[in-house]
């Protein structure tokens, strides 16, 4: 199946991450000209790059809650490849810790929010400020199902991410749309949203070291599996074609095996003379 992704300039924020990096691959393979956004970790984005030998690849660290380093990763871009067709919006840190709302501090909430949602928009801004000039382009944001279902002891990622596979996808599929309109040859910009689930990533490998844990949140799940990073990277691969995904935006899909929801309780939390 042709995705005709070949020769495409796709800018990856996070792509040092374990989803980040599955996507590049994915990418790699179409034979795209990719950009690696790392924020710490350039070691492991160059790494990546030297791996997906053969492929046109620029890594750029940058701080995305800051202004002028996102505006530096694009005009990187740019001057690189002389255009953006796709930008994957992909980073985002998640506090890893329980963190009930009633005792979380406004350090944590502003820093998770910065994190994902600022972050979000300050990429998505500067992508549609070259989309404008282009006249072409699509975006994929990456949110968690945290925010569709909610997540008990993440309220602020949760939060943060509901805004980004709700609020800003569907207003900014509207804007893109205008931007970058329909013609007899060209369907059109674009701006989805993938929200996956729990994944087989380093950030969650403890976790998932929990059998306990495993059993609860594939008890939601139609298919009761935890999903490996190239379920995540193949979504946004199918949502960033033209070709494939020519009449689809505004969208949020979320990758999680059919999930439900999270168990509130444990059988044994539960007394059935009250139930």
């Amino acid at each position: 199946m042709n995705t005709d992704l070949a020769g495409k300039v796709v800018v990856i924020t996070g792509a040092s991450g374990g989803i980040g990096s599955a996507i590049a691959r994915k990418f790699a393979v179409e034979g795209a000209r990719l950009v690696l956004h790392c924020r710490k970790n350039r070691a492991q984005a160059e790494a990546l790059r030297r791996e997906l030998s053969g492929v046109e690849a620029l890594v750029v660290q940058a701080e995305l809650t800051r202004e002028s380093e996102t505006r530096r990763l694009f005009v990187a871009a740019v001057k690189r490849f002389g255009r953006v067709d796709t930008l994957v919006a992909n980073a985002g840190a998640w506090e890893s810790r329980n963190v009930a709302l009633h005792r979380m501090t406004l350090i944590q909430w502003q820093a998770t929010f910065e994190s994902v949602l600022t972050s979000a928009f300050l990429s998505a801004r500067e992508f549609l400020r070259l989309v404008a000039k282009q006249k072409r382009g699509n975006a994929v944001l990456v949110a968690s199902t945290a925010g569709v279902f909610g997540e008990a002891g993440h309220a602020d990622y949760a939060s943060a991410k509901s805004a980004m596979a709700f609020g800003l996808t569907r207003s900014l599929k509207n804007e893109i749309a205008r931007l970058a309109p329909h013609t007899a040859a060209y369907s059109g910009g674009r701006i989805n949203c993938v929200c996956p689930g729990w994944t087989v990533v380093p950030r969650t490998a403890s976790q998932l070291a929990n059998a306990a844990l495993v059993r609860r949140v594939t008890a939601t799940m139609a298919l009761p599996q935890i999903a490996q990073p190239d379920d995540i990277a193949n979504a946004v691969l199918f949502l960033s074609s033209d070709a494939l995904a020519r009449h689809i935006t505004g969208q949020t899909l979320v990758v999680a095996g059919g999930m439900e929801g999270r168990l509130l309780w444990q059988p044994d939390e539960i007394n059935p003379d009250i139930a």
